[in-house]
């Protein structure tokens, strides 16, 4: 069919919605209940801003479009949500808890980190949070102070010791 035969707003593209952090097929969204918070909180400035679009009708329907996809990945992670709540048994590495380690090779060589293992949506570099399927998290769970870690970075072999648990 010639192009002179569609009409102008059929000629629209599809907006281009990021996608958020990858949870692996079959694994739980566990969320901290801070997390909860976030994502609810996220969902009350999405529907805000929905509500204040402006513009001509092409930049609204655009607009509208690029926000109800962000507003449809953001409800399918709360539906799937399972909240962890923090423990007081801090006897070993579990979700939700803040692990301090100490490097024991490399670069870093006695630099100590501290870490919270936390949900896929709530982790952030900037704040030392890391998602509980993030390689380091892995190698971490269920580890006691004390406890050497390995973890294989590409060609190089990095090593851990669990210094606190909180």
């Amino acid at each position: 069919m010639s192009r002179g035969f569609v009409r102008e707003e059929d000629q629209e593209e599809a907006p281009i919605i990021p996608l958020r952090a990858p949870l692996p097929m079959g694994v739980a969204n566990y969320v901290t209940p801070r997390g909860l918070e976030q994502l609810r909180t996220e969902r009350q400035a999405l529907e805000l801003e929905r509500q204040k679009v402006e513009g001509s009708d092409y930049e609204r329907r655009r607009a509208h479009a690029e926000n109800d996809g962000r507003l449809a990945q953001l409800q399918e992670r709360l539906n799937s949500a399972r909240v962890v709540e923090p423990t007081t048994a801090n006897e070993e590495v579990r979700f939700g808890c803040t692990v301090t380690i100490q490097h024991l090779n490399g670069t870093q060589q006695g630099t100590e980190r501290q870490w919270t293992i936390v949900g896929v949506d709530e982790a952030t570099v900037k704040e030392l949070r890391i998602a509980f399927t993030a390689p380091l998290a892995r190698a971490l769970m269920g580890r006691r102070v004390g406890d050497e870690v390995e973890l294989q970075n590409g060609p190089t072999l990095q090593l851990f010791c669990i210094r606190h648990i909180a």
